[in-house]
This record gives structure tokens, C-alpha cells and sequence, in this order.
């Protein structure tokens, strides 16, 4: 028997027509799509992916699992809506500001809310490769991020490769902190602690002494810097390096 196709996105769903078995009176009252979205954003910050399900998001509405089917067919769909949810948080330039602005800048803003938004929502980025993305949210930072490259003066065909080596890069990072910041969480312990406690129990192999001599460089700088503050500063040394790798590309193609 042939296994069903998933369907792509939610976004691209014909609006769902109830079978004649369903009564109207059936429909659960006081929920609707907006609801069920924004209470399924609560729920997967707050327990994360794996504890997420239509029957604890029931729980936490005070419904029943079917009344939610109701306004969504699948977990699938639901993860799509509340992925484009929290990407409606992103501020984004408009196109008068992208025009009247330093695309240095307003890149920098874009990369920052990226940054921020992977790690204060960290079931997002596990979620982002799973789905096409093209939910209205999406898209408006979609369209802006594409703004702010074509101002950069890159030819369209380099673009593409510009938006990568930026948002790929602040992508990992965020995923990267994003997870930390919940394992401190779970260890019960800040940022901080966590990593003063890791880096006293460390020893690097005596063989690797040499090529390992940054960690204690780490451990040194930690007495007078936290780790936000660390993690912070490494991030806008990266995002120098690709603006100015993005300036160095301009000047070379500019005749």
C-alpha cells in the first residue's frame, strides 16, 4: 500500500471542508486558529519539541485533542504556524528605510534579530529545515533580508551566496546558544556557573597542550567577562568579518 504524500505546507492547504458527519454545533466555542497558534509557541518555549503534542496543547487550551483537529489537521501543520508565529517578532526594515539607509547597518539589525530570535525560541531551529517557510511572517523577512543584499551593489547572481554566509553562520551560532542556554537550565545553573564549573574540571590531553593553549586564554578572560559578554563580542567579530568579506566582493566586481 502506498504511503501517503505529507503535504508541503500549510500555507499552500485549500481551506478545510468538514465531512457532513460533523455538526456545527460540534465546533468547540471561544477557540480559533489564533489561539491554538499563540498557546503552542508558550508551550514549545517553555517544555521544548519533544514534550510537545495535540494532547498536552488540549490540556493547556482545557479542550479536547479533537477540538483542536477542528482547526488544524495535522502536529505538522500546528509547528508551521507557530514557526511563522515567532517569526513575526522580527523587526524589519521597510523599503524606504533600505533606500535611505547604510545596508551595513540595517544587515547588522536582521543578523542580531535572527540571532535572537534562535535563541529565545530554541525549537525553531530544528523546525526551519523541516518546513518551506513561506508563511506571511516568513517572507516579510524573507523580502527584507533580500532588500538590504541588493543594496549591498553584489550582482544578483552573488546574492544569494551573501545571504548564506551571513544567515547560515548566525543561524548556527544562535542554535548553538540557544542549546547551552537550556542546558544550563536544566543543570539548574547560569551561564556562568555552568561554564566556570566545565572549564575548572577540563583538562586538555598533554599532547594537545600546545594547540589547546586558547582554553586557558578562555578561563582568563571568564574572571573579568561573563559569558553573554564573551559570546556577544565573538558574534560581532564574525559579523565584521562577513560584512567586510561582502565589502571586499563589491569592490572586486566594480569595474
Amino acid at each position: 500500500m502506498a504511503k501517503a504524500a505529507r503535504r508541503m505546507s500549510v500555507w499552500l492547504e485549500e481551506p478545510a471542508v468538514k465531512t457532513p458527519r460533523t455538526r456545527r454545533s460540534e465546533q468547540p466555542s471561544g477557540l480559533d486558529r489564533d489561539r491554538i497558534t499563540e498557546a503552542s509557541v508558550r508551550l514549545l518555549d517553555a517544555e521544548g519539541l519533544a514534550k510537545f503534542s495535540m494532547r498536552r496543547l488540549a490540556a493547556e487550551l482545557g479542550v479536547t485533542a479533537m477540538s483542536v483537529y477542528w482547526y488544524v489537521d495535522t502536529k505538522d501543520d500546528l509547528l508551521e504556524l507557530a514557526l511563522d508565529r515567532v517569526f513575526g517578532e522580527l523587526e524589519v526594515p521597510g523599503p524606504e528605510d533600505v533606500d535611505a539607509g547604510d545596508w551595513r547597518v540595517h544587515l547588522r539589525g536582521l543578523a542580531a534579530g535572527y540571532r535572537a530570535l534562535m535563541v529565545g525560541h530554541p525549537w525553531v531551529s530544528p523546525q526551519i529545515g523541516n518546513y518551506l517557510n513561506i508563511g506571511p511572517n516568513s517572507l516579510r523577512f524573507a523580502r527584507a533580508v533580500q532588500r538590504v543584499i541588493a543594496a549591498t551593489g553584489l550582482p544578483f547572481a552573488a546574492q544569494r551566496g551573501a545571504i548564506a554566509s551571513v544567515f547560515q553562520f548566525v543561524y548556527g551560532y544562535g542554535t548553538i546558544e540557544g542549546h547551552f542556554r537550556q542546558r544550563c537550565a536544566e543543570a539548574g545553573m547560569s551561564q556562568d556557573d555552568y561554564f566556570h564549573e566545565a572549564m575548572a574540571a577540563f583538562r586538555v590531553p598533554e599532547e594537545m597542550a600546545e594547540d589547546f593553549r586558547h582554553a586557558e586564554q578562555m578561563a582568563a578572560e571568564a574572571g573579568s567577562r561573563t559569558v553573554e559578554e564573551m559570546r556577544d563580542a565573538d558574534f560581532q567579530v564574525a559579523l565584521d568579518l562577513l560584512v567586510a568579506g561582502i565589502e571586499a566582493l563589491v569592490a572586486a566586481r566594480t569595474p
